[in-house]
């Protein structure tokens, strides 16, 4: 109730502000919090997609988990067709005007409104077609003990993959990049790809961490959470060397349609935005996972999942934000879609943690998971 309670309250202030902020200001935070609803669900997707295709054990008893978590690409779905409303209000390609730019103009084949439409229903329908299939033969198989799920998922994995890399690279140059459409990144896709594999692997460590504390995953122990924590403190270092990677190209070819990108988003007033944010999704993880005893600590585990989080979220916020031509903003309605998208996650995640058995029980190989040591 009382998740409920201020989901409404947020959902109140939300509506408000489309009229107190204005229309732009309004759905540049519904993009922010759809794209961060997406990168978790989609990272746990990922996930459940790598334990398939290179047959691992340790993440058996771990997979239930990220099922539900990766349950998240549903509301994240309906977000994005909602978001299709936002297009002559934030996307200066839907104006006339602008696509005479010669830099834009080349583009009209790709940057139209109905293709773009178009590209993201195939985008979120395959994003739960994916989801389905992972999720709903796990589901069936509680029941049925049939193996032959794992070889279904098995040679279904290297599919999902290919339309993983795909859709995400979509995702990234229509909602991001074309924010700014004489822009772009050869890397923006990779970019993107690592903060919501990462966002994902954070979103199903805090789950696990919390249904071992209430005692639902018996068995789980801290050589199941070591690897979490590796893969969190891999992807955290990959997330900062792409980072560094894209700045870096685009400084030192000092490209005058490329660097207008970064001058908005690292000096003036973003610069600290910036700084706080290496700080957050970089040397803070980076030193908390540094240590081989650190990433079997649950309460070590948990912090910085939340803040791998936060840092998605600021990560997507740095992004996004500048296209208003102002300076950072937090107050009413920032606030105010933090709480609705926030406790929508909660009570969404609360569902999920309902479907099906804990664990995927008839999996075959789940023994041989929870037997699982370093």
């Amino acid at each position: 109730m009382r998740i409920a309670a201020l989901g409404v309250l947020g959902a109140a202030g939300v509506a408000a502000s489309y009229f107190a902020a204005g229309p732009a200001r309004f759905w540049v935070n519904w993009i922010i919090w759809m794209l961060f609803l997406a990168s978790v669900g989609l990272g746990a997707l990922f996930l459940i997609a790598l334990e398939h295709l290179f047959i691992a054990r340790w993440s058996v008893p771990l997979r239930r988990t990220a099922e539900r978590v990766s349950g998240l690409v549903l509301p994240a779905g309906a977000a994005f067709v909602a978001a299709l409303f936002c297009l002559p209000v934030l996307y200066p390609w839907t104006r006339p005007e602008v696509m005479h730019h010669p830099l834009v103009a080349g583009k009209t084949v790709w940057l139209n409104i109905p293709f773009f439409c178009v590209r993201t229903l195939i985008c979120v329908g395959l994003w739960a077609l994916s989801y389905r299939v992972f999720f709903g033969g796990s589901l069936s198989q509680d029941d049925t003990k049939d193996p032959a799920m794992n070889l279904r998922a098995r040679r279904f994995a290297p599919v999902f993959m290919a339309l993983f890399a795909l859709t995400v690279t979509v995702a990234a140059f229509d909602w991001i990049s074309s924010l700014q459409p004489e822009w772009y990144s050869d890397i923006l896709g990779v970019y993107l790809f690592a903060g919501v594999f990462l966002a994902g692997l954070a979103g199903v460590t805090a789950a696990a961490l919390h249904l071992q504390d209430k005692g639902r995953l018996p068995g789980v122990r801290g050589d199941h959470l070591y690897n979490l924590g590796a893969l969190m403190f891999a992807f955290t270092v990959f997330w900062s060397y792409i980072a560094f990677a894209q700045y870096m190209l685009i400084w030192y070819a000092n490209l005058p349609e490329e660097i207008v990108w970064y001058k908005a988003r690292v000096e003036g007033p973003w610069l600290p935005v910036i700084l706080f944010l290496a700080l957050i999704h970089f040397v803070v993880p980076f030193a908390a996972l540094a240590a081989r005893d650190s990433k079997k600590d649950p309460r070590r585990l948990m912090w910085v999942a939340w803040l791998v989080l936060f840092s998605h979220w600021v990560d997507l916020y740095w992004l996004v934000y500048p296209e208003l031509g102002i300076g950072p903003r937090f107050s009413w309605p920032e606030l105010s879609f933090a709480l609705m998208f926030v406790c929508l996650g909660l009570a969404w995640m609360k569902r999920q943690f309902t479907l099906g058995e804990d664990m995927p029980v008839g999996d075959p190989f789940l023994k041989e998971g929870l037997e699982f040591r370093l």
